[in-house]
């Protein structure tokens, strides 16, 4: 499973290129804990030095990188897009690597890669 999940991760990466490039909001694509990828905004504004770092977390995304406060909301509209198949939108504050707070509107976005659900996130710092 863990081979196919990083082919779905990858096709993901592929799929939406030109979003995670060129989007003028940070964006997240989200399969699992550890397969995820982002766009270098959402990395920075987490503090961290490139996507690729922030990818590499390896705790929990809602513990290492989600408030204590908004954990709860996020996991719950998280579960509700992808069973439901529809978008929603919530606050959300983010934890950064020196550990400061960032508040957002989170926007969640059921999207699929090689017929395998994830989750398209599209961050803006408020």
């Amino acid at each position: 499973m863990q081979h196919e999940y990083e082919d779905i991760i990858t096709e993901a990466r592929n799929q939406f290129e030109e979003i995670l490039r060129e989007s003028k909001q940070a964006i997240c694509l989200y399969l699992d804990d550890t397969h995820k990828v982002c766009d270098r905004k959402f990395a920075s504004m987490l503090g961290n030095e490139s996507a690729d770092e922030w990818a590499h977390v390896e705790e929990p995304f809602t513990d290492a990188l989600v408030k204590e406060q908004s954990q709860h909301a996020l996991v719950s509209a998280y579960q509700e897009t992808m069973e439901s198949k529809t978008g929603s939108s919530i606050d959300i504050t983010w934890k950064t690597k020196t550990g400061g707070n960032i508040n957002t509107d989170f926007i969640l976005v059921p999207v699929s890669a090689k017929e395998e659900p994830l989750a398209l996130h599209v961050i803006t710092k408020v």
